[in-house]
């Protein structure tokens, strides 16, 4: 059982920048990270994911340039440098987890957080 909690949301004026962490617990050794967003009626979205050995990363077209996903695993963290940010990218944040390699898909996750609020203003 692996257990991620989220931190570091907030509100930000546009072309501000935030951090995000999620902190994991449990046995995450060859797990895939991810960050995901769900806008105010919007369905939950690929924002960045990164592989167990930090080698490999990925990133949604919208956020390319403006966010940077890292980990330190050995202390079990994954960080979201989110810079640029505009009033689009207001949504709850989300990490997750999954056993191997990354996907973009949200439903191929395994574990999840309980989600950090960013609200960008203009």
């Amino acid at each position: 059982q692996v257990h991620l909690v989220e931190s570091g949301g907030g509100l930000v004026q546009a072309g501000g920048s935030l951090r995000l962490s999620c902190a994991a617990s449990g046995p995450t050794f060859n797990y895939a990270m991810a960050w995901f967003r769900q806008g105010p009626g919007k369905e939950r979205e690929f924002v960045a994911a990164i592989t167990w050995s930090g080698l490999i990363t990925s990133y949604a077209e919208s956020v390319k340039g403006r966010f940077a996903i890292s980990r330190v695993n050995a202390k079990n963290t994954v960080d979201l440098q989110m810079n640029s940010l505009q009033p689009e990218d207001t949504a709850v944040y989300y990490c997750a987890a999954k056993y191997g390699t990354w996907a973009p898909k949200y439903s191929e996750y395994d574990y999840w957080g309980q989600g950090t609020q960013v609200t960008v203003s203009s």
